[in-house]
């Protein structure tokens, strides 16, 4: 709509929080747009701009005339209508396929070995090392551990995880920072 299009105490349909309803345009907003009421909630609402409204807002629950409703078209539409929702089939066959796929999937997971992180590689070295070591070091022996990336710099990375460890768990992680672009494992396992 348009900003010129907006009348005070008219009913519109409006775009809020990913839901559109009907609103009713209170006054204008000394900031800017107007004040609203949401009459799905009755709650006050601000509507920063025109764009947020569909419409005039038609109500479609109010009953129609008599006359029209009795008309054979508005019926043979209702019955079309009703007999396509009942006759759309349920789809169980794609449900089963789903079940054995999802099966499928869970016996070649308990197979196949688990592949571990770079944080889970980075703890396993550590704890190995019995020393603080630097994180260039620590990417390159769990590179040739089996650890694969395809990220440029694998050691910033890394560096990033093992730094957003420490100030997420605190004294649980994994890891301690013993100096410049030093690390050590803490001995705790998570």
């Amino acid at each position: 709509m348009k900003k010129n299009e907006i009348k005070i105490g008219s009913t519109y349909t409006a775009k809020i929080t990913n839901r559109v309803v009907p609103v009713r345009i209170d006054a204008t907003n000394q900031h800017g747009g107007w004040d609203a009421t949401n009459l799905a909630t009755k709650k006050k609402v601000r509507i920063k701009s025109a764009a947020k409204l569909r419409g005039v807002y038609r109500d479609t629950t109010k009953s129609e005339p008599a006359a029209k409703a009795a008309t054979p078209t508005n019926a043979a539409r209702a019955n079309t209508a009703a007999t396509d929702a009942k006759a759309t089939p349920k789809a169980t066959t794609k449900a089963k396929a789903t079940k054995n796929a999802t099966r499928a999937n869970d016996a070649a997971k308990a197979t196949k070995p688990k592949r571990l992180s770079g944080l889970d590689v980075a703890a396993k070295i550590l704890a190995e090392a019995k020393e603080p070591l630097q994180v260039k070091a620590i990417t390159e022996r769990a590179i040739a551990a089996g650890w694969k990336t395809n990220g440029k710099t694998p050691h910033a990375t890394l560096y990033a995880a093992m730094i957003r460890e420490i100030s997420k768990k605190g004294k649980d992680a994994r890891f301690v920072k013993t100096g410049r672009g030093l690390f050590a494992a803490s001995g705790k396992e998570a």
